[in-house]
């Protein structure tokens, strides 16, 4: 049998469900999820090889307008995967209203890759909406796959791996059979110490911040890990400190809870908001907040 290779890229509105359904399909967290928009800043591949196949997935931000740099360069990752793409997954789901972003619409169309729409979330509503929302697609997407799905609950992803690999070209593999994922192990760190800051801080904070590895010694038994989180403006160091420190330790343990699933590992060290230096010298020194 021949061997079949190529890249299936996911796209979006944001909140949809993409990175849960790139999870789901790759078998492994790759991409964080949080309820939160923008969350995925990054297009993140995930990789699944078998003997005769090799599938790229493509996870990318969600589709909009953009309103300052880092929103523009989120959506040139999301038109280049119009332009590489083998296959593409739109997903929506029942809680959007349809049609939403007609433009971006219009690219897919126009883009001549198969396309295999996602309905995500069917398990938020009912059968009489599902297949309203069913016909609608069926009517954008003239002779594309239509799959109703809940990635929470892996509901229905298996036909999509099925057609998936019916749909791949003929090709050899892109990455060595054992590899996951494109990224290095500093580029998850970040994004896991970003996403438990997504979720645990409110307003403007999550999407004020970058997070940088600054150093990762990796042994037998331990990774220790030192970062710097980088803030807009002086009045959020405070608040990603937290009082006596509560805020930025609670984000070190969820952190390294997150890294054991994906390091495989049992002790972990090292989350500092290193941007916070001089605030924190007020109160205590920075030793004291590693966490």
């Amino acid at each position: 049998m021949a061997h079949k290779a190529g890249f299936v890229n996911i796209i979006g509105n944001p909140n949809v469900g993409k990175s849960t359904i790139m999870n789901a399909l790759v078998g492994e967290k790759i991409s964080i999820i949080t309820q939160k928009m923008q969350t995925t800043r990054h297009r993140i591949k995930g990789i699944v090889s078998g003997e005769d196949f090799q599938i790229v997935y493509s996870d990318t931000p969600g589709i909009l307008k953009p309103n300052y740099k880092l929103q523009e360069t989120m959506m040139k990752f999301v038109d280049s995967a119009l332009i590489d793409a083998d296959i593409i997954l739109f997903v929506t789901d029942v809680i959007e209203t349809p049609g939403k972003n007609p433009d971006y619409i219009e690219k897919v169309r126009k883009s001549n890759v198969p396309v295999i729409v996602l309905i995500n979330k069917i398990d938020l509503s009912n059968q009489e909406n599902v297949l309203k929302l069913f016909d609608y697609w069926t009517n954008v997407f003239p002779g594309a796959n239509i799959y109703p799905i809940s990635a929470k609950e892996k509901f229905n992803i298996e036909p999509i791996f099925d057609r998936i690999l019916e749909l791949l070209p003929e090709a050899p593999a892109y990455f060595d059979k054992d590899e996951l994922t494109d990224r290095n192990e500093r580029f998850f760190i970040q994004e896991i110490i970003r996403e438990k800051i997504l979720l645990h801080y409110q307003k403007e904070i999550p999407y004020s911040v970058e997070v940088e590895v600054e150093e990762f010694k990796e042994t037998e038994k331990i990774i220790n890990v030192r970062c710097i989180i980088h803030v807009e403006r002086d009045s959020q160091k405070g608040i990603i400190i937290g009082h006596k420190g509560e805020m930025i330790k609670r984000v070190g343990t969820e952190a390294r809870k997150g890294r054991r699933r994906i390091f495989r590992q049992e002790n972990f060290y090292g989350v500092v908001c290193e941007s916070c230096k001089r605030l924190a010298r007020k109160r205590q020194t920075v030793e004291e907040f590693w966490v």
